[in-house]
């Protein structure tokens, strides 16, 4: 059970290893301007590997769970899903429900744990495989792994070392898991974190924050949903950024930094690396500035 890229490692690692009765993702759904209909990664994986595929609502639908049943699974993996598992799905698998979770757990439980770690300017965050049971992601411990979070890493970045990370250590663990050796253990009582499922709005750079905190901002939510500001009545997009340690002039004032457009903000200078003003491409902030004079006034 899975829906987007970060699942699909896991995937292809379970079907060459193992026999994988079907695939279980979110329904195709329309997106860009366009409106083109656009199938989940694990859809097109599992098309690709030829496993069956179903594509409920929510999995509470008679015929999604008819379909469950009737493939009778040993085990049910489940990696960036998106939707809650009932007791009538975890408990249907004789060996139960192992996740492919994108934190050290207790740390980073919810939707969002990638982006969370460099918000929070952790310096490592890693992979959990865990038991599920009725909570949110507070199952009991199978295995972690830890990665460090590097000072240029993104959102995307951090997502592929992290995919990769979760294939390799399911592999390495299920063997353990399935044959007894391995004992889920509780997960510690300290140290629970939330990351809640990202918005649009949360994009919206509020220059009265720390410019450390918006810079872990910018690279955090590369490449969705991404930053900006309102400029000349229009979105301005920060793609990277990077942080000035000089005497901020005020929040939300625009000044220049060696050549490059930057603004006041809470604590410190954010220097704009790298911008897409709205109708355009992306540029550096220096070609950004040779074309907008009225910048500074």
């Amino acid at each position: 059970m899975g829906s987007p890229d970060f699942a699909v490692p896991s995937l292809d690692a379970l079907a060459a290893r193992y026999p994988v009765a079907g695939a279980v993702t979110q329904p195709d759904r329309p997106a860009g301007r366009g409106g083109t209909v656009r199938l989940p990664a694990v859809k097109q994986a599992a098309l690709r590997l030829g496993i069956p595929v179903i594509q409920p609502e929510k999995l509470r639908q008679p015929e999604a769970m008819a379909q469950l049943r009737a493939w009778a699974p040993d085990l049910i993996v489940v990696a960036a899903f998106g939707q809650i598992l009932r007791l009538e799905v975890l408990g249907l698998p004789r060996f139960g429900c192992v996740n492919v979770h994108a934190s050290l757990l207790p740390r980073g439980r919810g939707a969002a744990p990638i982006q969370a770690a460099i918000l929070a300017g952790d310096a490592e965050t890693g992979i959990t495989i865990m038991k599920m049971d009725p909570g949110v992601d507070t199952g009991p411990i199978l295995s972690q792994r830890a990665i460090p979070i590097a000072p240029d890493d993104t959102g995307g970045s951090l997502f592929e070392k992290m995919s990769a990370l979760g294939a390799e250590l399911l592999l390495e663990t299920l063997p353990r898991y399935l044959n007894g050796e391995l004992v889920p253990q509780p997960q510690p009582a300290d140290g629970a974190t939330y990351a809640p499922m990202l918005k649009k709005e949360d994009g919206l750079l509020d220059f009265s924050q720390p410019a450390i905190a918006l810079e872990r901002r910018v690279r955090a939510f590369s490449p969705w949903p991404g930053t900006s500001f309102n400029w000349n009545g229009a979105p301005l997009k920060v793609l990277r950024a990077s942080v000035s340690e000089a005497k901020s002039p005020g929040a939300g004032t625009r000044l220049t930094v060696q050549g490059r457009p930057a603004v006041g903000t809470g604590e410190g200078i954010l220097v704009l690396e790298e911008v897409q003003p709205a109708g355009k491409k992306t540029m550096p902030g220096k070609a950004f500035l040779s074309g907008a004079r009225e910048w500074t006034s």
